[in-house]
C-alpha cells in the first residue's frame, strides 16, 4: 500500500504531457523565473553529486582494496566529503610570487564554469506540467539543434583552464602538466568525436532531447556498441582519470598543473574534475543508454507510467552512477600508462578504429537503404561485426607486442641514453639503457677487498 500511495503521489505531483509536444517551443515559452529555478537546481545537483562522488569513490576503492574506506564522520562516512570541503575552504590561500596573477586566479574558474555549462542541455525528462499551474516545461534548461556540438565545445574550452593554470603558475612541473593536457585533449577528443558521428547518423539530429526520443524502441548501445566502447575509453582520457591521468601524474609531476594551487583555487580544479566525470557519464547516458527513458521491460506497453512523473530523473541518475562506478572500477584496477603508450594508443588505435567504424557504418547503412532492408537487421549485424573488428584490432596489438618480446636479444641492440642531455633527468625507455655508473667499478673493488680481509 505504501508503494502504491507513493506512485500515486508522484503521478499527481508532476503531470506528464504528450511526448509529441514540441520541446523547443515549450523551452522558448519558459518564463525567466522557470529558467533561474532550473539553473539553480542544476548547480545544486552538480555540487551535491560531487560531494557524493568523492565519498563513493573512496568507499568503492576501499572495498576493492579490502579496507573499509571513510567510515568515521556521519553514517557510513557520508560527511567525510563535507569535512574535506570545509578543510579546503579554511586552508591558507597561497599565491605564487612569480605567477601571472590574473590568469592564475581565473584559470580554475574557467574549468568549473565550462563543466557546469554542459549540463544545461542534458534532458532529465519529457515535457511536464508544473504543479498547480497550466504551464508546461521540459525537465531541461535548454536545447537546440546542435546541442551535442555545444557539449564538445564546452569540453574543449574547459582545457583552457588547465593550460592557463599550468602556464600562469610560473613553475616547471605545472607547465609540463598543462602541455600534456593539451596533447591529451587533442588526441582523445578526435576519437570521441568519431564515436558520436554514428549517433547523429542514426538519430537524424544533434539535439539531446531528439536523440533520446529516437531511442524509444531501442537504445543506441546495441547497434552502436563499438562507438559506445570508443566513447567510454575516450571519456576516461578526456577527464584525466587513471589510467590516463598523465597531466597530474604524482610520481613524475608532483600534482601536475595543480602543483602551485592551494585552498579554494585547488578546490575549483578538484570540483571541475569530478563535475566532468558526471558530465561525460550523463552524455554517454543520453546518447547511448536511452537518457531518461526506463530500461526494458519497463518501457514496454503497459508500463508507460515508469516514463512519467519523477521516474525519468531517477532513471537518468541511476544510469549516470552506473557509469561512475565504471570510472572508479578502472581507477582501482588499471595501472597508469606511460606517456608514449598513452599517445600511441590514442593515435594508432582509437582514431583508426573510430574511422573504420564510421566508414563501415555509413557504407552499410547506405547499402541497406538501397536494397530496402530492415535497419533492425543491420543493427544486429553491425554490432556483431563491430565486436569482431575490436577483437581483431586488440589481437593485432597484443600479437605485435608478443613478437617484440619474443625476438632474440641480439636483434634488439639497446640504445645508450644520455639521461641529462636536455638538462633534466629523463628515465630510459624500454629499448634504452643507462651508461654504466662510474661508481660501480669502485664499489665492486671495495667489496672484493673487504671479502679478502674477512677471509684473512
Amino acid at each position: 500500500m505504501a508503494l502504491s500511495a507513493f506512485a500515486a503521489g508522484l503521478a499527481t505531483a508532476v503531470q506528464p504531457v504528450s511526448e509529441d509536444a514540441d520541446v523547443s517551443s515549450t523551452l522558448a515559452g519558459d518564463s525567466i523565473w522557470i529558467v533561474i529555478i532550473k539553473a539553480v537546481l542544476i548547480v545544486a545537483f552538480l555540487l551535491t553529486s560531487v560531494l557524493f562522488a568523492v565519498w563513493f569513490e573512496r568507499r568503492v576503492i576501499g572495498r576493492l582494496q579490502e579496507r573499509p574506506g571513510p567510515n568515521r564522520l556521519g553514517p557510513f562516512g557520508l560527511l567525510q566529503s563535507v569535512a574535506d570541503a570545509m578543510k579546503l575552504l579554511f586552508k591558507e590561500d597561497i599565491t605564487v610570487r612569480k605567477s601571472e596573477k590574473a590568469l592564475y586566479i581565473v584559470a580554475p574558474m574557467i574549468s568549473v564554469f565550462c563543466a557546469i555549462l554542459i549540463f544545461s542541455v542534458i534532458p532529465f525528462g519529457p515535457a511536464t506540467r508544473i504543479i498547480g499551474t497550466e504551464e508546461v516545461t521540459p525537465l531541461q534548461l535548454t536545447d537546440f539543434p546542435v546541442a551535442v556540438l555545444f557539449i564538445l565545445a564546452c569540453a574543449a574550452l574547459g582545457v583552457y583552464g588547465i593550460v592557463l593554470g599550468g602556464w600562469a603558475s610560473g613553475s616547471t612541473y605545472p607547465l609540463m602538466g598543462s602541455i600534456r593536457s593539451t596533447a591529451q585533449v587533442i588526441s582523445y577528443e578526435l576519437a570521441m568525436g568519431l564515436s558520436l558521428v554514428t549517433v547523429f547518423m542514426l538519430s537524424g539530429t544533434m539535439s539531446t532531447q531528439g536523440i533520446v526520443d529516437a531511442q524509444t524502441d531501442r537504445w543506441w548501445i546495441w547497434p552502436l556498441l563499438p562507438a559506445f566502447v570508443l566513447y567510454v575509453i575516450s571519456m576516461v582520457g578526456e577527464t584525466n582519470r587513471l589510467p590516463f591521468d598523465l597531466p597530474e601524474a604524482e610520481g613524475e609531476l608532483v600534482a601536475g598543473f595543480m602543483t602551485e594551487y592551494s585552498s579554494m583555487k585547488f578546490a575549483w580544479f578538484f570540483l571541475a574534475e569530478y563535475m566532468n566525470m558526471i558530465n561525460v557519464s550523463a552524455v554517454a547516458t543520453t546518447l547511448f543508454l536511452g537518457g531518461w527513458r526506463a530500461p526494458w521491460p519497463a518501457s514496454w506497453p503497459g508500463a508507460e507510467f515508469l516514463n512519467t512523473g519523477f521516474f525519468p530523473p531517477i532513471w537518468l541518475i541511476v544510469k549516470i552512477w552506473l557509469l561512475m562506478f565504471v570510472f572508479v572500477w578502472i581507477r582501482g584496477s588499471v595501472l597508469r600508462f606511460r606517456y608514449d603508450q598513452f599517445m600511441k594508443f590514442g593515435w594508432k588505435v582509437l582514431i583508426p578504429v573510430g574511422l573504420g567504424w564510421l566508414v563501415f557504418f555509413a557504407v552499410g547503412r547506405e547499402l541497406f537503404d538501397h536494397f530496402d532492408r530492415d535497419l533492425n537487421v543491420y543493427d544486429a549485424v553491425a554490432a556483431v561485426i563491430g565486436i569482431l573488428l575490436l577483437i581483431a584490432v586488440w589481437s593485432f596489438v597484443t600479437d605485435s607486442k608478443k613478437s617484440e618480446e619474443e625476438a632474440p636479444a641480439e636483434d634488439r641492440e639497446p640504445e645508450v641514453l644520455d639521461a641529462f642531455a636536455g638538462g633534466y633527468p629523463v628515465p630510459p625507455m624500454p629499448h634504452q639503457v643507462l651508461p654504466p655508473s662510474p661508481r660501480s667499478g669502485r664499489t665492486v673493488e671495495a667489496h672484493a677487498g673487504k671479502r679478502e680481509e674477512d677471509s684473512e
